[in-house]
């Protein structure tokens, strides 16, 4: 199952989010792997700690064997890096993955990271992190995945952002990614006694939008998580956010095997 975290608007959660799902995914047995397409590199920092400036091999080289075609490139596997954590590995981003995206664009490497993720083996789940822009790496996460998670934080800008992202995807789905679902809306920093984001949410729901119900809270822990680069499973388990995010795994996973089972019968 390969998953991409993506929002268009910057300070959603996206790194938050994708990792600490990750992090549950591998808690809980399965070989999971984190990719990181964003230069800022804040899933790799939140998972590898300081280790993340000593990386010699990191997606800017995966890209750059991609841009400059070698007839013997490194297999994908050796780009990845392994976290402290059971089962958990990220292929890291760095600053330099900048300098390679509008080259990338222009020369249509846009199926390749599907490619290179399709032919890895031996992993149960895969999570991709996106920048806050549609470009060559979004567009590539979204072409390489099976479903799309959306952070929303609940003002009125990100709203109408929203309508907007929408389309973009089931663009790329209709030209690019037909087997590509809106897998949910994750209402982030969500202040469940503050009137607007309930009634922001309950408006979206009453569109027919895919809100999940699972929510995360607003909570100085994460900074704590961020800063000590350990997802919640692994900081405080107990912690009311720790156990918001397996509740929006369990739903997440819940949905997928009911429609895992549906198919199934219609096979049938």
């Amino acid at each position: 199952m390969k998953r991409v975290v993506f929002n268009q608007k910057g300070g959603v959660g996206k790194s938050t989010i994708a990792s600490n799902l990750a992090a549950i995914a591998a808690s809980r047995g399965k070989r999971t792997l984190v990719v990181d397409l964003d230069p800022q590199a804040n899933s790799t920092r939140y998972l590898l700690g300081d280790r993340a400036d000593e990386l010699e091999n990191t997606a800017t080289g995966f890209f750059d064997q991609v841009l400059n075609f070698k007839l013997r490139p490194k297999p994908t596997e050796d780009f990845l890096a392994a976290t402290p954590f059971d089962n958990l590995f990220v292929l890291p981003a760095d600053a330099a993955l900048e300098e390679l995206q509008a080259k990338l664009e222009s020369r249509y490497k846009i199926y390749k990271l599907r490619e290179a993720l399709d032919a890895l083996e031996g992993f149960d789940e895969i999570w991709i992190d996106t920048p806050p822009a549609l470009h060559f790496y979004t567009r590539s996460a979204l072409i390489a995945a099976d479903a799309c998670l959306i952070p929303f934080d609940c003002d009125e800008f990100a709203r109408r952002a929203l309508y907007t992202l929408l389309e973009n995807v089931a663009e790329i789905r209709a030209d690019h990614n037909e087997a590509l679902e809106i897998e949910g809306i994750v209402v982030n920093q969500f202040q469940p006694r503050a009137n607007l984001p309930q009634r922001v949410v309950q408006e979206l729901r009453d569109e027919g939008l895919p809100v999940l119900g699972a929510t995360l809270s607003s909570s100085v822990k994460i900074k704590e998580s961020h800063q000590q680069a350990k997802p919640m499973v692994h900081l405080e388990p107990g912690h009311k956010l720790a156990q918001e995010f397996a509740a929006l795994y369990d739903e997440l996973e819940a949905a997928r095997k009911a429609k895992a089972k549906a198919a199934s019968r219609k096979r049938a």
